[in-house]
């Protein structure tokens, strides 16, 4: 709901607020704004209450629902049920279609209808019509939302695969990294010493990616030219030793 003016000219009126069935809200939901819908009738008995009922029109009783096309009562009773002291009101909104030439676009259309004055909740009268309604109300909640269906030939869209595409793939790829070939000692501490001309620290999942090598062909040389860190802040990380840290070398000779 956009911001707007609102327009407050019909907030005296006294407005019913009327629980219908779904058929019925079905019925209005495709009448159009033209058609009339019904007529509530009220009779009034001295020393009772005031005896209201809704009477749904012909036009409306032939309109042809979305969801239901099954007949449906006519008439209903409209019972006043229990109103609290809150207060409603029934809004309506009018939404402003868009206007590509406009520097400023219209905002959408607020008003008050009138404010409730009386709750009522509609109960169909039981006849042979609402019966009906009712019996086939119930054959259709029995029907069960899935049946077994009995198949001629065999189907490929439900035939059963052992293992996904992504699966195999993933699989495969782990396989093939898990057979790689150790390099020559000296060629992966060549790698090693390059990368560590880069960062001073690495974890062993870096260091695999940069070597290609196997994690426990690795190690074994990390332990030889590196020390794995255990203490914060640089814990599980390895680093090369003090004897191979040419970059400390570099950094005295400028300082110097």
């Amino acid at each position: 709901m956009s911001g707007g003016s609102l327009d407050m000219s019909k907030a005296g009126n006294a407005l019913w607020l009327v629980k219908v069935p779904k058929y019925v809200a079905d019925k209005w939901d495709n009448a159009p704004g033209s058609l009339d819908v019904g007529k509530i009738k009220v009779t009034n008995t001295p020393g009772k209450r005031p005896d209201i009922s809704l009477h749904l029109s012909e036009a409306v009783l032939c309109l042809e629902g979305e969801k239901n096309n099954e007949p449906i009562p006519k008439s209903f009773k409209l019972d006043v049920s229990h109103f609290s002291s809150q207060t409603m009101v029934a809004l309506s909104e009018h939404r402003m279609p868009y206007n590509p030439d406009a520097v400023v676009q219209e905002s959408d259309r607020l008003a008050i209808l009138g404010k409730i004055s009386q709750k009522l909740e509609c109960r169909p009268i039981g006849d042979q019509v609402y019966m009906d309604l009712k019996k086939q109300a119930i054959r259709k909640a029995h029907i069960p939302t899935r049946q077994v269906q009995k198949l001629d030939k065999v189907v490929q869209n439900f035939k059963p695969i052992s293992d996904h595409k992504h699966n195999i793939e993933y699989n495969e790829k782990k396989k093939s990294e898990g057979k790689k070939a150790r390099d020559d000692k000296d060629a992966v501490m060549a790698m090693l010493f390059k990368a560590f001309e880069k960062h001073q620290y690495y974890n062993i999942k870096d260091l695999v990616t940069l070597t290609k090598q196997p994690v426990v062909y690795l190690k074994e040389i990390l332990k030889e030219v590196c020390n794995y860190n255990l203490k914060h802040p640089h814990k599980n990380m390895w680093e090369l030793k003090p004897e191979y840290r040419h970059y400390k070398e570099q950094e005295d000779a400028e300082t110097n």
